[in-house]
């Protein structure tokens, strides 16, 4: 299950001290005679899907996806298939619409993870992806640290949703979506949640023991493989066969409320007070007035990019130098002076130059600076331009990271590229995206841009990560990378209307 539940813990210790024998499962046929109880009672009944076809699609496409991933790599990771009995008793406990794991008899034999939400659709690719992310608070333990037992390394309040997906000889999962009308998550009532329950075979998350064994991958698959190796994962051909699927195979849930309010959690973690806040939008540029200065301005990292007013040629405000201006100059009078913008204002960037040994007087384009002969911090200003892209371009194409400063022009994206294929418009990360991205598709998964209606953004190079974090947001799923390479990186910011 997704952890030891403190109602296991125990069990869990008990396997330990009692010898190797504990950290074998139950065999075949007593799993299957548990699995059994979940099973139509009516032989000649047909059975209903309890998951739409193309939701277990997805969850079995992204934990395969992310399994073959993994940081360190792994040399035993095992091809997962979708188990129908698997399937089968997490619709009846999701049916229960209790918030918490079971039943107590099956959890013994099988690992399950949970998700719940409830406001707009959330796929289910949304709460796998949110059970992966906890992979940034695991520290994999090497196999020198385990003697004899690997030691426990989460930062965070839980990892074992990502352990147990990534567990490497769990090999069967089957999971469950159903719509409770009324739930009790942490002591309040949600309407029309949405439950996802998920069950894997055989468990993971033993006490004691790494997810997997680290090294080339497909190095230590077992035998019954064959040597075969399939992004990363052993593999066997013929693994899953797909049965003939009709529409009238698939449950269809009841949607969710349209509220927009909504919250992820997991059981047996610091209760939520109150549902989550979508981000904030964040812009690139700031907007300044004509007397605005450098140096109280320019404090962070989005400080190269400014939206000048209107009416600055005939204000008072001082500039020091010509080309470099020292960092005590007006930022909107210095570009009237160098003729980067005139009095009807306008986008001007910045480029910070660290310091120079003075600065020398001049009368350019209406504009008188003045003389400063001892060493201060400069700057220098430049036009921002403006250039429509497709779906399909990238920051690494469009303005590559340099330093000190890559300005890049703002960037005006068509409608709909979120359903471009991703092997032609490619988002990777989250947040920080590598330069490799699609800046249009990266915009949408951001949501600084509407994919009906396309838009102006900003971007901001930045220098490479060493490992993205995959994520889905807005309709786009993105790519997680733990080794970048070569690439460089950049941010994404909204436009204001």
């Amino acid at each position: 299950m997704s952890g030891v539940a403190s109602g296991l813990a125990s069990l869990g210790l008990a396997l330990l001290v009692c010898g190797a024998q504990g950290f074998f499962l139950p065999n075949v046929t007593h799993l299957e005679s548990l699995l059994s109880r979940y099973q139509q009672t009516e032989p000649h009944s047909r059975a209903r899907r309890a998951i739409p076809r193309t939701d277990r699609e997805e969850i079995l496409m992204l934990h395969n996806k992310l399994r073959g991933q993994v940081h360190p790599p792994a040399s035993n990771m095992e091809y997962m298939t979708w188990d129908e009995e698997l399937e089968r008793s997490a619709a009846a406990w999701a049916e229960e619409c209790l918030w918490e794991h079971g039943p107590a008899n099956l959890l013994v034999s099988i690992g399950q993870n949970l998700a719940v939400h409830w406001g707009r659709y959330r796929s289910p690719g949304f709460h796998v992806q949110s059970w992966y992310d906890e992979v940034k608070d695991y520290t994999y333990p090497y196999p020198h640290e385990c003697n004899p037992w690997c030691p426990e390394r989460c930062s965070g309040a839980m990892c074992t949703h990502y352990t147990q997906m990534v567990w490497a000889t769990t090999t069967k999962i089957g999971c469950a979506v159903n719509t409770c009308r009324r739930m009790n998550v942490w002591g309040d009532i949600w309407e029309n949640a949405v439950y996802l329950v998920c069950n894997y075979s055989p468990k993971g998350n033993w006490i004691g023991e790494a997810p997997y064994k680290s090294g080339r991958p497909c190095s230590e698959c077992p035998p019954s493989y064959g040597g075969s190796c399939r992004n990363n994962l052993c593999y066997r051909e013929e693994t899953y066969v797909q049965k003939p699927e009709t529409d009238e195979m698939n449950e269809v849930e009841t949607a969710p409320v349209p509220d927009e309010k909504h919250i992820w959690v997991q059981p047996r973690v610091v209760r939520p007070t109150k549902p989550k806040k979508s981000p904030a939008v964040t812009y690139m540029t700031q907007v300044i007035g004509c007397d605005t200065k450098m140096k109280d301005k320019c404090k962070g990292s989005t400080c190269n990019r400014y939206q000048c007013p209107g009416g600055c040629l005939s204000h008072k405000a001082k500039i020091f130098g010509s080309v470099f201006y020292e960092s005590s100059s007006s930022i909107c009078r210095a570009a009237l002076h160098s003729g980067v913008l005139d009095d009807k204002g306008g986008l001007v960037d910045i480029t910070r130059n660290g310091q120079v040994p003075f600065f020398v007087k001049s009368q350019k384009h209406g504009v008188e600076s003045l003389s400063k002969y001892k060493p201060s911090s400069s700057f220098m200003v430049s036009k921002v331009t403006v250039q429509d892209v497709d779906c399909y371009t990238t920051v690494a194409q469009l303005c590559p990271f340099e330093k000190p400063a890559s300005h890049c022009p703002r960037v005006r994206c068509p409608a709909r590229c979120r359903d471009e294929p991703s092997y032609w418009a490619p988002v990777v990360g989250s947040s920080i995206y590598a330069d490799k991205s699609s800046i249009c598709r990266t915009a949408v998964h951001a949501g600084v841009i509407g994919d009906e209606s396309g838009g102006y953004v900003d971007v901001m190079p930045v220098d490479k990560k060493k490992a993205y974090a995959g994520s889905l947001r807005n309709g786009v799923q993105s790519e997680s990378l733990s080794s970048p390479g070569d690439g460089k990186a950049f941010r994404i910011f909204a436009v204001r209307q």
